[in-house]
């Protein structure tokens, strides 16, 4: 499975990003997703996951009301949508596919992973 993610850039603090990860198989289409994201100097972290059929979503703390993460089954895409983002959300953002059908956030549970897409926020 490969995964590629997009989307990522340079945005003031308040702004709106949404990046997008697509997937080259629909094997992926009966996975959970999620989103993590890695910070310079800092461990990857979860941000989001969403269950095999976008009915049930998981997320961090630090970015619940502000990130919204949905999927395309026909599309094979997973998106995420980052709404007043914040200079602590600066991140290498990396989607990536579940074992299971149900959002997890435990980096292990993940077993295809993306390359990667730079979220710079600007104070």
């Amino acid at each position: 499975v490969q995964l590629q993610a997009s989307g990522g850039g340079l945005v003031q603090a308040g702004g709106s990003l949404r990046l997008s990860c697509a997937s080259s198989k629909r094997t992926s289409s009966n996975n959970a997703m999620g989103w993590f994201r890695q910070a310079p100097g800092k461990e990857r972290e979860f941000v989001a996951a969403i269950s095999w059929n976008g009915g049930e979503t998981l997320y961090a703390n630090s970015v619940k009301g502000r990130f919204t993460i949905s999927r395309d089954r026909g599309k094979n895409v997973v998106y995420l949508q980052m709404n007043s983002l914040k200079p602590e959300d600066t991140a290498v953002y990396y989607c990536a596919v579940n074992r299971r059908a149900v959002p997890t956030l435990e980096p292990s549970e993940y077993h295809y992973w993306g390359q990667g897409t730079l979220v710079t926020v600007s104070s």
